[in-house]
């Protein structure tokens, strides 16, 4: 997939760090949490419709994901969803959570105070971080 396949808004909103096996990795530009949307390479614009065994690798990135929030990141608790009411794209939103969040305990849509941008030095970090935990293919920031 590449980037012009990734849709305006979520390039729009995001950074682009990469593909992992079916998926490309964005980061939301809202640094106030760790706000990652992957984008699985496929036409259908509803998870549970994949094959399953696409189904399955899409679900191994979101996990491989969700354990570099755990580990390397320190967050305990990684909410996940595909919504799809603004984007019809399938694309599935992997958010770091904890109490001492600025939104904690409502959900981010809505919510999320502004953050402020990641420097490049975090992005590069991040980027650097998920291509030795998740095998990250990383993209040009």
């Amino acid at each position: 997939m590449g980037e012009r396949q990734i849709p305006e808004q979520l390039l729009a909103d995001c950074h682009l760090l990469g593909r992992l096996p079916t998926s490309a990795v964005l980061l939301n530009r809202n640094a106030a949490l760790p706000w990652f949307i992957l984008v699985p390479q496929t036409s259908l614009c509803d998870f549970l419709d994949l094959p399953e065994a696409l189904r399955r690798e899409v679900l191994a990135d979101c996990a491989s994901v969700s354990a570099f929030i755990k580990q390397e990141l320190g967050f305990d608790k990684v909410n996940v969803a595909g919504l799809g009411n603004v984007v019809s794209a399938m694309h599935l939103h992997i958010i770091g959570r904890r109490p001492q969040d600025a939104c904690w305990p409502q959900p981010v849509w809505g919510n999320l105070p502004d953050g402020g941008p990641y420097s490049a030095e975090q992005l590069r970090d991040w980027q650097a971080r998920l291509v030795k935990v998740t095998g990250l293919l990383p993209a040009s920031l």
